[in-house]
């Protein structure tokens, strides 16, 4: 059963300004930038425009899932590599997918009672750097060979075979929950089989998810959130370039199941890309947009957070919208806007059609009745995580970024950023626009 129960929040928290870097995909090799460079390339020109200096945040909060071994506490290292000084403190925060959100609710929290008043919050990966692991079994023969004399070394070769030098992936690991040992994928298939929905709906609805990002990227100055960074080649990239505008439902009707083979329905096609990328956003109180004489752009009225059963974590945006609309005294048809992250065509549609019935939500979720449909016109207008990517550490914070340029854009109120999270949890953040009235 989920409680709507949530103490009341002392201060009111604006969003100020916001960036993020293109999400480039992973192609088989380390991409350019390693997570560092990302948070740091997309910050400093964020902060360069800003009224006050990096020295006065009260601190850096930064959603990473996997950091690099030199990247530890990657928050501090951006910090300090962004100029923020000595006397500015910042600390990194994990919530698998969801990172990224919890560090802008870890600010919003913070400022809303009392303890800061403008804090730069965000979220990194760099999923193409995941490392390749030894196994358990050549760790051990390692650690063996070490404590060997020369005798012992030329046995201990003999029992070495080529099978135990094969590499793990640490991305693929990461992407196994460790309680059920279901993929993320295996997952999206347990919804699919549960919602019937089919592989057409789901290619489907990957294929507008290409159709409404490549739109957008078309349409100049639509994408204003992106920074544009450069690698060490000197080599600039300016927008999210996994999107595949010729994509068609015939293409990815071709796919063969990735994670269910060979009955599956969930394919690399109607999934999120694996992908690098870095967002930003600059919380503040009334005091400080005083103070700066800022111009926020959004107010933070709430956060929500759930758990659920990890073998059907997709389901996490119902489990936290429901009970965030609920306190908040609202439904589906007072929401503007929505950006559900699309983890899997297989989730989101499962999430739709979660929150529009009743009898699922009375069981699962113990409410009295359902928090209503959410029209596709108004979700992921500009497309999702299936067309741009979903660098795991970043998302959470993409998704609340863009739907307040989409509110900004389109001149409408209330928005929700949602998503799943890989272990059985879900966020949902509710934002207003301030230039338009209630």
């Amino acid at each position: 059963m989920v409680s709507t129960a949530h103490p009341q929040l002392e201060r009111p928290v604006f969003i100020v300004d916001g960036s993020r870097s293109p999400f480039l995909k992973f192609r088989i090799r380390p991409g350019p930038f390693k997570a560092i460079e990302l948070a740091v390339q997309t910050a400093r020109p964020l902060l360069l425009r800003q009224p006050f200096e990096a020295g006065v945040l009260d601190e850096v909060i930064l959603g990473c899932v996997a950091p690099g071994a030199e990247e530890m506490n990657i928050a501090r290292v951006a910090a300090l590599r962004m100029e923020c000084g000595n006397d500015v403190p910042a600390w990194t925060v994990q919530r698998n997918c969801g990172s990224g959100l919890q560090a802008i609710d870890s600010a919003f929290r913070n400022i809303a009672s009392g303890r800061a008043d403008l804090v730069l919050a965000g979220g990194v990966e760099a999923m193409s750097h995941a490392p390749l692991l030894l196994q358990d079994k050549m760790v051990a023969w390692l650690a063996a060979w070490r404590a060997a004399g020369t005798r012992q070394r030329l046995r201990l070769i003999a029992t070495l075979r080529p099978s135990d030098l094969a590499p793990v992936s640490g991305l693929l690991k990461g992407l196994t929950d460790p309680v059920t040992g279901l993929s993320m994928g295996q997952t999206a298939e347990n919804l699919a089989y549960r919602f019937g929905i089919s592989r057409e709906d789901m290619d489907a609805y990957a294929c507008e998810s290409h159709r409404r990002l490549h739109r957008v990227q078309e349409t100049p100055g639509s994408l204003r959130e992106i920074e544009v960074i450069y690698d060490r080649d000197g080599n600039a990239y300016d927008r999210d370039d996994g999107v595949r505008p010729d994509t068609t439902i015939d293409k990815l009707a071709a796919l063969k199941p990735t994670f269910d083979k060979p009955f599956g329905k969930v394919t690399a096609g109607n999934s999120a890309q694996v992908s690098d990328g870095a967002a930003w956003l600059i919380l503040a109180s009334e005091a400080a947009v005083n103070r700066h004489r800022l111009n926020p752009s959004a107010r933070i009225v709430d956060c929500e957070w759930t758990g659920l059963d990890p073998a059907q974590m997709g389901l996490g945006p119902v489990y936290a919208m429901a009970p965030l609309l609920a306190r908040n005294a609202l439904e589906t048809t007072h929401i503007d806007y929505w950006e559900i992250n699309e983890a899997f065509a297989a989730q989101v549609l499962a999430c739709l059609a979660a929150a529009a019935d009743a009898e699922y939500c009375r069981q699962e979720l113990g409410l009295d009745s359902a928090p209503g449909e959410i029209p596709h016109e108004r979700l992921n207008v500009d497309g999702g995580a299936i067309g741009l990517g979903h660098p795991v550490g970043a998302s959470g914070a993409r998704v609340v970024l863009h739907l307040m340029h989409v509110l900004e854009r389109e001149r409408a109120l209330r928005g929700v950023a949602a998503l799943c999270i890989g272990g059985g949890q879900g966020g949902a953040m509710l934002i207003e626009n301030l230039h338009v009235r209630a």
